[in-house]
């Protein structure tokens, strides 16, 4: 029975490894986690069937883990009125008296970053993986990095049920968590050869030479990305583009006014009125030309003096996401340049 997880690069083809293996035969379950690879995968199948096959459940994370995954156990029991967003306060007197108050705000709202916890609580994982093993012969979950806190856990849980499971993910695209609580996994991500043991030890195969290589980034992106930021990827491609630092008054007016060029903020990019988006929720976009990323200032400061491996993980995983989107040429300019066109404040 396979079980395993791919790592990927920016462009590789994450998604389309997932598609591929999909058939109008195999019931199978795929769970991601943005809003943006939700959209994408569900446009990727019907471009594939013609619609969603009826053998084919496709859920956002917390869909599934609500809707698969609690409500059939717990809904009558416990009578939870919804999800509630927010961070869970400190230990407080009402968890004392009640410990379910650990789980649920005071309007018996489920706490989203405490669902999986609760599972594992009820000793429910086991019949959970039975459950899914009844409805299904395939487990495709994307975007693996962005598991964190209790999800992680929950997800090592669901390796485990006897089935086919194939679980895709960037490493370095970890922009994003699925929640976090307290100190529950907050080092996960700290290392990447213990990350990668954290599969090891749930017994999946790790492949790290399917997806390599990317068919949206040209040689010259590539080699910018591993050369400069320190994050080894590959190119199918033998064609050339331009990746610049743009310094020049006039040629940033024309790039910034440019509207099919993208500018890529570190934060705040409503705050420009040209066509932008910031680093991090650019991940999952798969449909920009040329790229422009603005740099912040301590990202200015590390390219300046060719340290931009230096940056911290946060930040330099938000920069890759970011050089990644670029199918055509790389443009750098930076935000110091820009001061005058800020259109609104904070």
């Amino acid at each position: 029975m396979d079980k395993r997880i791919v790592f990927a690069v920016a462009g590789s083809g994450k998604t389309s490894l997932i598609i591929d293996r999909l058939n109008l035969e195999n019931p199978s379950l795929i769970v991601t986690y943005t809003k943006n690879n939700l959209s994408n995968l569900r446009n990727k199948i019907t471009n594939k069937f013609g619609c969603i096959p009826s053998n084919i459940r496709l859920y956002s994370y917390f869909e599934f883990l609500h809707s698969f995954c609690y409500r059939p156990f717990l809904a009558l029991e416990i009578g939870a009125k919804g999800i509630n967003w927010n961070i869970p306060p400190a230990y407080t007197m009402r968890i004392r008296r009640d410990k379910l108050a650990y789980y649920l705000d005071s309007g018996r709202r489920l706490y989203y970053n405490r669902i999986a916890k609760l599972l594992e609580q009820k000793n429910l994982l086991e019949e959970i993986n039975l459950r899914i093993e009844k409805y299904f012969s395939c487990l495709f979950i994307d975007e693996v990095q962005d598991f964190a806190g209790h999800d992680f856990n929950f997800l090592s849980s669901l390796c485990q049920a006897n089935i086919e499971t194939v679980l895709v993910g960037d490493y370095y695209q970890h922009t994003f968590d699925t929640s976090r609580d307290g100190n529950v996994n907050a080092s996960l991500h700290n290392d990447y050869e213990k990350y990668v043991n954290r599969f090891r030890r749930m017994g999946l195969h790790v492949d790290n030479e399917t997806l390599i290589r990317s068919y949206r980034c040209s040689p010259d992106v590539c080699n910018f990305i591993s050369d400069k930021i320190g994050i080894e990827i590959r190119s199918h491609r033998d064609d050339n583009t331009i990746v610049k630092l743009i310094e020049d008054e006039a040629s940033i007016d024309e790039i910034y006014k440019c509207d099919r060029t993208v500018k890529l903020f570190y934060d705040s990019h409503y705050k420009y009125s040209c066509y932008s988006q910031n680093w991090g929720p650019a991940k999952g976009e798969d449909h920009y030309a040329d790229v422009c990323v603005v740099l912040n200032q301590s990202t200015y400061r590390l390219w300046k003096s060719d340290n931009l491996h230096q940056l911290n993980p946060k930040t330099k995983n938000k920069f890759y996401v970011a050089c990644s989107r670029a199918r055509g040429n790389l443009f750098f300019i930076p935000e110091s340049a820009l001061k005058q066109c800020i259109t609104k404040k904070d």
